[in-house]
């Protein structure tokens, strides 16, 4: 008599049911996917499709029309402590303190969240963004791929559940991409729940464990090999 392995029970993160997005009118078909520890859920799609605005409703920074979007099963609330402890963004505006150096601004954001031993947290994060030569300058005077590791510090010098991420790859070279790629696919075995948009196609192949095409149509649910597909190939 044979008996059927169980499928481990996934822990459920973030959960959008319908969720419509858009000022006014729909910029998307509606979106129905999960994402549990542990996992990476990618969203694939033109240029102009909604990614980012599927991304910045789940944040908590814009209304749906209509469905929902859920944080361990409670509606996403992002004034609430529990969302700020546990969800870390990194969207494409320049959200760092300018009057700031880059080492004083990612040990304001390590305290803000209740780390222990900051400086040896900060000087890590430098190290691994290799910042630590712009430890003291201002952001401002930071070239463009300085400036997206900064933000990516940023969300990574804190504790997260949660890592929502808007094209994570944009103005990185080859090298820092392997290097972005190296280090989210620690932080999904590390058991965070990753949700990003992104074009790049390696990225998506070593890190994706589903994704979503987002579309005017219908957006559907595909698994990494077809995502990636679709990204090279648009027009398909």
């Amino acid at each position: 008599m044979s008996t059927k392995k169980k499928k481990p029970q996934r822990d459920v993160v973030v959960a959008l049911s319908e969720l419509s997005v858009g000022y006014g009118d729909p910029v998307c078909a509606p979106v129905t996917v999960d994402v549990a520890r542990g996992e990476a859920l990618c969203l694939v799609g033109a240029n102009g499709a909604g990614k980012s605005t599927v991304l910045r409703a789940i944040a908590g920074l814009l209304e749906p029309l209509s469905g929902k979007v859920l944080l361990h099963g409670e509606a996403v609330d992002e004034r609430s402590v529990r969302f700020r402890q546990e969800v870390a963004c990194v969207f494409d505006e320049d959200a760092w303190f300018a009057e700031l150096s880059v080492a004083e601004h990612l040990e304001l954001v390590a305290r803000g969240h209740g780390v222990r031993d900051v400086v040896e947290v900060v000087d890590a994060e430098l190290e691994a963004q290799k910042l630590t030569g712009a430890a003291d300058q201002l952001p401002t005077s930071l070239s463009s791929g300085q400036k997206r590791r900064l933000l990516m510090a940023a969300a990574l010098v804190r504790p997260r559940s949660v890592l929502l991420l808007d094209e994570p790859e944009q103005r990185l070279d080859p090298t820092g991409r392997e290097a972005l790629a190296d280090r989210l696919i620690a932080e999904r075995d590390a058991g965070t729940a990753l949700v990003l948009a992104t074009h790049d196609v390696v990225l998506l192949r070593r890190l994706a464990t589903r994704a979503v095409v987002i579309d005017d149509a219908v957006s559907r649910v595909v698994d990494a090999e077809e995502a990636a597909r679709i990204v090279s190939d648009p027009v398909r």
